[in-house]
């Protein structure tokens, strides 16, 4: 099954550990999810108990649950659970994700009010780890270079409830050019040979060769060149594959560090990885010594996939200005960037009809339904508005899949709002909430897009799971017209 110089390659890096390590790669690959905390505050949490006992005690598509070590919301579940295609999942409640990818995200320590940059995103899983470190508070620049990948990446930071992020479709080459020394923190997962992955995907080992390794590790030089042009001095760089390949690991690392004399390698704690050995080797590089602060995780030592990342930081450079967003305004003062107070009166209309707002003003009451923790601005894409942090940075020129939070769109002398609104509310800040339990009829036949009979008032109800949003309704006439997603729809 796996390539012969792979395999050659690899007993003359592990010696006597050689054998250890295909057994591994003979065994099932471990089960991961993260929980996703955004979502848990935006709950009544005298009714919700904390994660993952919030679940377990709903009709949780997993049974019982063991922590990953080195993620803080990371847990394993066993490979008889299913937890995809669920309601729960539908609801951005967690994130499946393999548990050795759940470090690099964790180590780049983002914090709220950081400008964030995960420069090669899809499909989002590091992305919305960060987000959840952010708190609605900062921007996250979510790229990827592929169309396709990045309309995937693009709906999980919605079903996730991300209200703080950017989604891009560009190349590392023309982010560079407009954000000099921008970023507070970069992430920089890097498309590689996948080696790391050949259990997981037996396709990475027919895509496999010798030649494709050094063709990887070229590209990853220039893209992490075009990372250390973006990053703030002070800021710190995470660098990480799924590969064993030292071309692409130690290799790429030692060959940066001789072209940016401004970056060092800072140690990584790895106390969270022990007993596992998960040193990197410096003779896999250059020999220098430092090389040894790098992580690589070995799926023979610890109860994940094959992984490395390195943790750079920039120094002494003096920053460069800030790109910034241009913004219309209103007669208070407020920020508007380009939409006026009359075209955004059904959305008004709107949310008076069906949210609990907070304030009189419409822009602090949304921030504070879908918890985004800072001055945030209404940005028009044709008749769609979004919802974005007024520090956002200017969108001319980029290809934007999207601009912040979508609200809905604009239709005449009315307002219909997204998918994605629906996902980031809390349910406490809507008026109509029609919640209904995760194992009912009910709820399946939501997902499969189906009307259903119902009592109340009319107009738009947030439709949750156990409690957890899943997207709207709209009642009439005792029915309950479904809003769910043709395209996001279980058949």
């Amino acid at each position: 099954m796996f390539p012969q110089e792979f395999l050659e390659r690899m007993k003359q890096m592990l010696g006597t550990e050689y054998h250890e390590f295909a057994a591994a790669l003979e065994q099932e690959p471990a089960q991961a999810l993260r929980f996703n905390p955004l979502k848990r505050s935006r709950t009544d949490e005298n009714i919700f108990p904390p994660f993952p006992q919030a679940l377990q005690e709903t009709a949780a598509p997993f049974g019982s649950l063991s922590r990953v070590p080195w993620a803080s919301d990371g847990y394993y579940y066993s490979s008889s659970d299913h937890p995809g295609k669920h309601p729960l999942h539908e609801a951005g409640l967690y994130y499946i994700q393999e548990p050795s990818a759940m470090a690099p995200a964790e180590l780049l320590e983002a914090r709220p009010g950081h400008r964030v940059l995960d420069l090669c995103a899809a499909p989002g899983g590091k992305s919305t780890q960060l987000a959840v470190k952010l708190q609605g508070e900062g921007i996250l620049f979510c790229n990827e270079i592929h169309p396709a990948r990045a309309r995937i990446l693009s709906e999980n930071i919605e079903r996730m409830g991300v209200c703080n992020a950017l989604v891009t479709n560009e190349t590392p080459e023309r982010l560079a050019s407009r954000f000099p020394e921008y970023f507070d923190r970069i992430l920089v997962d890097a498309p590689c040979s996948g080696e790391g992955m050949f259990r997981k995907n037996p396709d990475a080992c027919q895509e496999w060769s010798p030649e494709n390794v050094e063709l990887c590790a070229k590209r990853q030089d220039g893209i992490l060149d075009r990372a250390a042009e973006m990053l703030r001095p002070g800021g710190r760089m995470v660098y990480s594959t799924c590969t064993f390949a030292p071309a692409e690991n130690e290799g790429t690392i030692a060959r940066f560090l001789e072209r940016h004399e401004e970056f060092i390698l800072l140690p990584i704690k790895k106390t969270l990885f022990s007993p596992a050995d998960c040193d990197g080797v410096p003779a896999w590089g250059n020999g220098l010594p430092q090389l040894k602060y790098t992580l690589r995780l070995w799926p023979h030592r610890l109860r994940g996939e094959g992984h490395f990342a390195a943790l750079l930081q920039k120094t002494e450079k003096a920053p460069k200005a800030d790109p910034s967003c241009g913004k219309g305004s209103r007669r208070d003062g407020s920020p508007l960037c380009g939409i006026s107070e009359k075209e955004l009166t059904p959305l008004w209309d709107f949310c008076k009809e069906t949210l609990r707002l907070s304030g009189p003003a419409l822009p602090p009451s949304l921030c504070g339904a879908v918890g985004l923790k800072q001055e945030s601005i209404f940005l028009p894409f044709g008749d769609n508005v979004y919802l974005c942090p007024a520090s956002f940075p200017s969108l001319k020129g980029l290809k934007v899949l999207r601009p912040g939070l979508h609200l809905g769109e604009l239709k005449k002398n009315r307002f219909e709002p997204s998918h994605g609104l629906a996902l980031a509310l809390s349910p406490r800040a809507v008026l109509r909430v029609r919640d209904l339990p995760c194992d009912s009829g009910q709820t399946a036949a939501y997902l499969r897009g189906q009307t259903f009979p119902a009592e109340g008032d009319k107009g738009w109800h947030l439709i949750c799971a156990d409690g957890f949003g899943l997207g709207w309704g709209k009642l009439a006439g005792g029915i309950m017209k479904n809003h769910y997603p043709k395209g996001l729809r279980i058949t």
